[in-house]
């Protein structure tokens, strides 16, 4: 097989993609990465880091409007929506630049270029790649698909980048709004509506489910509620978009909110109501790969349907989070290359968090969830009101709920809101993959004082054993 160029063809350089490339570089592959935008993806460059360093600049401008609980005085504050924005532009970048470095030092050959694949009668995998200057093709063993995935619009509206936003618009507004609309209230919407709330903008959030997070346990997603609430920030749920009217400077928003129809006018607002994944130009029709409801198909080894060809990342089934793609990417290599038992990802460990004032992290089943499966529980909860370093803090606003079987010991569930929760969250990610029960929990000592310590007396509380609440 002389006429093979490479071992393996990486299409899309976001964190699945490079992370693949590199890993399979490391297992002594010929590898190469065709990236037809920027290196790190959505999540580098427009997602997952820059939001939060906006996401940093609110937090300080809170702080900075609550000085006084800490004894100082301070006047005279200014702020630069610009600055701010240049700021975070300016992290993206410099992290950007840093995995054109890891690829180089990798030896990952990378192709600045938009790649498909060509059918071809051999069994040989063939991509083509359309450059600025010219187009070539480049033949490899095997072939990842990571291209990611983009927002999503509504049949009767979509992002226009003046008046209606989809995220890369939102994270460089030429100028605050004075108010602004937030469809859907995942990860996205309620970090946006977080970061414009913190910086004077008036917030109203639209969520079609019954709560905001939907996917959240309900403890967590009523605290954030009620937190958002106190802050100004409008929450409307059980609310479907009907239609938008873009004026010149405004929108006018159709809201239907159980049968009675509301009209919220508005100078910007924000769609974020998922995402769609970048299956088109990919030469895929001509392949045995499928596609349901958006994404390709694969197998627990993120194999498609043609042999050779495999995909990882937003492209695939959720959940859509980088910390998962990078992690598909190395399993799919590590299968590549032909290890031996290695085991399929447990969706029910992957950690997700979101950002926002208060932080929320959660992994495993939520306590509804459990409850469907007819499973005998023990469930513990702790609030930061009771943690000597969160009161210290100053931010001892939250929860941390534990969710045990009670027949084995086994973590079910973890779910949190409150100060660096989705720091704190690893913990339990590690008490998953050894599959800890609640007696080593139990018996681990925690340092005192820290928001740590949280974790510890949750489970406590589970068995009935908390000492501090």
């Amino acid at each position: 097989m002389k006429d093979i160029d490479y071992d393996l063809i990486v299409i899309g350089g976001g964190p699945g993609g490079y992370v693949a490339a590199i890993r399979a570089s490391q297992l002594g592959m010929s590898v190469a990465l065709v990236e037809d935008k920027h290196l790190g993806g959505i999540c580098l460059n427009w997602g997952c880091i820059p939001t939060k360093a906006l996401l940093r600049a609110s937090e300080v401008r809170h702080m900075l409007d609550n000085v006084d609980e800490f004894g100082f005085t301070v006047s005279g504050i200014k702020m630069d929506i610009n600055n701010i924005t240049k700021r975070s532009r300016k992290v993206a970048s410099q992290l950007s630049s840093g995995i054109g470095h890891l690829l180089k030092k990798n030896k990952v050959q990378v192709f600045e270029g938009f790649g498909s694949l060509v059918k071809d009668r051999s069994n040989i995998k063939k991509i083509r790649i359309k450059t600025k200057d010219n187009n070539m093709e480049k033949t490899a063993k095997n072939v990842i698909l990571a291209t990611g995935a983009r927002s999503k619009n509504l049949s009767f509206v979509s992002s226009d980048g003046i008046n209606i936003w989809d995220y890369k618009t939102a994270m460089t507004p030429p100028k605050l709004p004075s108010s602004l609309i937030i469809v859907g209230s995942g990860a996205i919407g309620m970090e946006f509506a977080s970061f414009y709330n913190d910086l004077g903008v008036d917030v109203t959030i639209v969520e079609a489910l019954p709560s905001i997070l939907p996917n959240e346990d309900t403890d967590i997603s009523k605290i954030v509620k009620l937190n958002f609430e106190k802050r100004g920030i409008r929450i409307k749920t059980n609310s479907v978009l009907k239609s938008v009217t873009s004026k010149e400077n405004s929108v006018s928003a159709e809201i239907i909110t159980n049968e009675n129809v509301e009209i919220i006018n508005s100078e910007k607002l924000i769609l974020a109501i998922g995402i769609i994944a970048n299956t088109e130009k990919l030469g895929l029709k001509d392949f045995n790969v499928k596609i349901d409801k958006g994404h390709v198909v694969t197998n627990e080894f993120l194999e498609t349907d043609e042999k050779g060809v495999f995909a990882i990342g937003d492209i695939t089934d959720g959940p859509w989070l980088a910390h998962k793609a990078s992690h598909e990417g190395i399993l799919c290599v590590e299968k590549i290359a032909g290890h031996q038992n290695l085991k399929p990802i447990d969706k029910t460990s992957i950690p997700g968090c979101t950002y926002c004032r208060p932080q929320v992290a959660s992994i495993g089943l939520t306590e509804t969830q459990a409850r469907s499966k007819n499973l005998n529980l023990k469930i513990g909860k702790f609030p930061f009101i009771g943690n000597g370093k969160a009161i210290a803090l100053g931010d001892s606003e939250g929860l941390i709920k534990t969710i045990f079987n009670k027949d084995t010991g086994e973590l079910i569930g973890a779910h949190m809101v409150g100060p660096e929760v989705t720091e704190l969250i690893q913990g339990f990610s590690i008490a998953k993959k050894l599959e800890t029960t609640e007696y080593e929990l139990m018996h681990t000592i925690f340092p005192h004082p820290t928001l740590s310590e949280g974790i510890h007396e949750s489970v406590l509380d589970a068995y009935n054993q908390a000492i501090h609440y």
